[in-house]
């Protein structure tokens, strides 16, 4: 295990693809910065700063293993929104598209950590 969850390679992602998606939202009609926009702007937050409070309560597992089912709940919540947003503004589609492929990702990563976690942590 790294020093600091700037070590996880969850948190690399999750940031990387926060401020992807983040600015990804601005592009979206007038409308809906404030809507959709929004949503898909805090659950994407979520994926992230869920890794980090968790990774704060590492000492307590089954704090940690919440917080991570949190962070990949709020992955999910996040691929759902790019996808409403593909269906709705089809020019969007392929940007929309490879930020939910990478969210995908990202969800198959935590689930594999969380297991991890689950198996492997020693509190």
């Amino acid at each position: 295990m790294g020093q600091s969850y700037l070590d996880l390679s969850i948190y690399k992602q999750s940031l990387d693809l926060f401020v992807r998606a983040h600015r990804f939202s601005l592009e979206l009609p007038k409308h809906e910065l404030y809507e959709l926009g929004s949503q898909l702007r805090r659950s994407a937050d979520s994926v992230n700063s869920n890794i980090v409070e968790g990774y704060g309560r590492r000492s307590y597992k089954k704090d940690y293993v919440r917080f991570l089912v949190y962070s990949h709940s709020s992955n999910l919540e996040t691929v759902n929104h790019l996808r409403k947003i593909s269906l709705i503004y089809p020019k969007l589609t392929p940007r929309a598209g490879e930020l939910a492929k990478q969210y995908d990702e990202l969800g198959r990563q935590l689930h594999h950590y969380i297991n991890y976690v689950k198996t492997n942590w020693k509190t």
